[in-house]
């Protein structure tokens, strides 16, 4: 797995705080059955950015938001050309792109259920992928590919416990509750529409309506305390 270790040492130096690989061979649509193999691209958010996160975003953090959501497609279109100049079949997910024919809210496929498989976090009650590291301040790329990788050991069950900081948060009172387990639809934990009518009402004077993240900066993991130096 030689070339696994390259991609992966690549995909750090163009950008990336975590990779993950994973198997999705079952429940990807057949239309991309052909490239079972994901590759998880995670990027960290600034610490400073998102603690600034009140009762509302900043208009910081939108502009963040966006820049890493860029950071994000240049580093998977990247991996995508050196795949195909292995040899391989590839195609990048955007990072950030919703698909009205694939249902309301959903993109080309789920970056959260490709980084479940991989290992590196499971589904808060928030509804964001959330990371032993970094906690749910993460934005998330998928490279799906027909390269066989090693693959982590998916997350099948949420570590939230009982805690509700994020549900009783959220302004849009679109969070359940709900601990997640592998297969768990999205509607079971969070009602997208509501979520998004939200943020479209009341922030668009700020991000134009699509970012919002209370939920997660109120997230006790990922918290870390300033060092004074």
């Amino acid at each position: 797995m030689e070339k696994q270790k390259i991609l992966e040492q690549k995909i750090k130096e163009w950008g990336a705080s975590l990779v993950g690989f994973s198997n999705l061979t079952g429940i990807l649509p057949d239309t991309l059955s052909d490239i079972p193999y994901a590759i998880t691209v995670v990027i960290k958010l600034a610490d400073r950015i998102v603690d600034e996160i009140t009762d509302k975003p900043t208009h910081t953090y939108y502009h963040h938001y966006r820049s890493v959501n860029t950071l994000i497609d240049q580093i998977t279109l990247k991996t995508v050309l050196l795949l195909e100049e292995w040899g391989y079949k590839a195609l990048a997910v955007p990072a950030s792109q919703s698909i009205a024919d694939l249902g309301e809210y959903r993109g080309l496929f789920p970056h959260k259920t490709a980084a479940t498989r991989a290992g590196l976090g499971w589904i808060g009650k928030n509804g964001l992928l959330v990371t032993e590291k970094y906690g749910p301040r993460v934005r998330l790329g998928t490279v799906l590919t027909n390269m066989l990788f090693e693959t982590g050991t998916p997350i099948t069950e949420s570590k939230c416990g009982s805690c509700k900081l994020c549900v009783d948060a959220c302004p849009a009172i679109a969070l359940y509750g709900t601990l997640w387990k592998e297969g768990m639809p999205r509607e079971e934990i969070v009602d997208a529409r509501a979520c998004s009518e939200y943020m479209n009402k009341n922030f668009k004077h700020i991000g134009r309506g699509y970012v919002c993240g209370i939920c997660m900066e109120v997230c006790p993991y990922g918290k870390k305390k300033s060092v004074d130096r």
